[in-house]
């Protein structure tokens, strides 16, 4: 006697609908904000080889806002999917590998090889090695997964991309920045990229819960910031990433220095 078939899906079986897959039209939407971050980095680009300097570190913190805006859109819609997050990838390494590379060699290498050829030379290879280790940082970010969600390991490609758009942002207002200035700047470009690629921990804000009810304090900070950022934004918003930037090493080294203190501590008990 044979047995009978058992039902693979268990919600028809006990009368129940098996839930609907979200429309196909849904996922247009977190990819429409991957394509516009792309187009604000690929903007960027076009600017800064038309010397549009201003506009191109603007576009490069436009990109950071749709790249945030994606992922955010895409876990609320439930449309995560492989394609999304191989498109992300992508246009990360356009808006915040390429883009702020390209700005920054757009705007101090001729510059800089006036003062020799040697000096042009460091130039580009910095430029360079910022775009190559931004492509090493994404890379290094899709294939491993995170121990502790908190942080993240290197400093976030858009962080790097927006240190270095907002330096030469800033810096586009000078007339001649001279050759000390030009060395900061594409000093800036290869430790962002250096940061990137390093195993320093970063906060991610990926636990702060932007849902549930806020303190009236942390609205206040928060209007505060956006009146400073308005009243320069260049500025505000280097010394914002900026400080965002160095934050990984100063916690790294003041953690090195509680690891040695606690066994004197206790040697002394």
């Amino acid at each position: 006697m044979s047995a009978s078939p058992i039902h693979e899906s268990l919600p028809e079986a006990a009368g129940e609908s098996a839930p609907k897959p979200p429309r196909r039209g849904i996922y247009l939407l977190p990819n429409l904000l991957t394509t516009a971050s792309l187009f604000s980095g690929f903007y960027a680009i076009v600017a800064a080889i038309d010397k549009h300097f201003a506009p191109a570190g603007m576009a490069v913190f436009i990109a950071m806002i749709f790249d945030s805006l994606d992922g955010r859109i895409a876990r609320l819609t439930h449309t995560e999917s492989a394609f999304g997050k191989e498109y992300d990838s992508l246009s990360d390494m356009v808006s915040f590998g390429l883009a702020p590379a390209i700005v920054a060699y757009q705007w101090g290498v001729v510059r800089i090889a006036e003062y020799g050829r040697a000096w042009g030379r460091f130039g580009w290879l910095a430029c360079f090695f910022y775009a190559a280790a931004a492509a090493l940082r994404l890379a290094r970010f899709n294939i491993r997964t995170a121990v502790d969600k908190r942080y993240f390991e290197g400093l976030p490609s858009p962080s790097a991309a927006a240190t270095v758009a907002g330096f030469v942002w800033l810096s586009s207002q000078w007339r001649e920045p001279g050759l000390t200035g030009l060395i900061i700047a594409f000093t800036v470009t290869a430790v962002a990229g250096a940061l990137m690629v390093s195993r320093f921990s970063y906060f991610s804000f990926k636990k702060i819960n932007l849902e549930g009810p806020i303190r009236f304090i942390s609205l206040l900070l928060v209007l505060l910031a956006f009146v400073l950022i308005a009243s320069d934004p260049p500025l505000i918003l280097l010394a914002i990433f900026g400080s965002y930037a160095v934050s990984g090493p100063i916690v790294w080294l003041w953690r090195r220095i509680r690891r040695h203190r606690r066994p004197a501590r206790e040697g002394r008990a």
